[in-house]
């Protein structure tokens, strides 16, 4: 199955489509992921506005993090649409078909979201700085000067200024996810995408990961979309928390809402497994 043209609207092209305040910063409608005969995500349907943090909560293998794999293309969809500040994903749209990018267009694409992994994935021969600042000056093109200055200030920000010339081997894995949030927020992403950040690290490290990612979901005005099983992070930072199970949406809603009276049983079960 090819991705479908059934939600844009008749006489536009994304192209010329230019987003306005009511237009969704990410758009997801009636995704399905298949991968060879197993489907992982089916019928979802999602909007996200600008500045909003929406956390994804569910158990594992409910298909949250290839959701976030598909938005910003790592995964090809089967099935529906994705638009990232109205600009539709993986693909371009001609005559009302469908045409997938090249890998060098949707890797120009992927600028609008940045993510953040499990693992931390840095370069093991760079210092943290040069790990923050190598993408701004050989992808954005920014000046040298210019990216070191700013680099400078995000690993002050994630509480990382006096480990600058510093080299992974010698960070705990704590500091290691906060380079890579510096790094992420380097490239000025209008989205981040955060795969449950805290998962690869120690009990003792995660809370100063989580502290970033409250400054970052407070003080940046991105719009953040995380996946977490820290209920306590979701609780206090999201605008909405999105309950997966399945490969489906189960509910959404505000974190009171969700995690305090959720409205479906199989929520229910799900967080009095967590909570307890």
């Amino acid at each position: 199955m090819n991705p479908s043209l059934s939600t844009m609207a008749p006489g536009r092209t994304m192209a010329s489509e230019q987003r306005d305040r009511t237009t969704p910063m990410v758009s997801i409608q009636s995704v399905e992921k298949v991968f060879g005969t197993s489907q992982v995500l089916f019928d979802i349907d999602l909007d996200v506005q600008a500045g909003e943090t929406v956390c994804l909560i569910g158990p594992s293998g409910a298909g949250k993090s290839t959701l976030l794999r598909c938005i910003n293309h790592l995964e090809k969809i089967t099935r529906g649409s994705i638009r990232v500040d109205g600009s539709l994903v993986g693909y371009r749209e001609h005559l009302g078909k469908l045409y997938e990018l090249h890998e060098s267009e949707a890797a120009r694409q992927r600028l609008v979201t940045g993510m953040v992994f499990q693992q931390f994935n840095l370069f093991q021969h760079m210092t943290s700085i040069e790990n923050v600042t190598f993408a701004a000056i050989k992808v954005l093109r920014l000046p040298k000067p210019e990216a070191i200055e700013r680099a400078r200030g995000l690993l002050d920000r994630v509480g990382l200024g006096h480990k600058m010339d510093s080299y992974p081997s010698q960070l705990s894995g704590g500091q290691q996810q906060r380079v890579a949030i510096a790094r992420a927020m380097q490239m000025r992403p209008k989205v981040m995408l955060f795969d449950e950040p805290t998962s690869a690290l120690d009990p003792e490290l995660v809370g100063d990961v989580l502290e970033v990612m409250r400054d970052v979901a407070r003080t940046s005005g991105m719009t953040l979309m995380v996946v977490t099983h820290e209920m306590g992070f979701a609780r206090e930072v999201a605008d909405r928390v999105v309950f997966m199970a399945e490969g489906r949406i189960v509910e959404v809603g505000t974190a009171r809402e969700v995690l305090d009276n959720p409205a479906h049983d199989r929520t229910r079960d799900f967080l009095a497994a967590v909570l307890r």
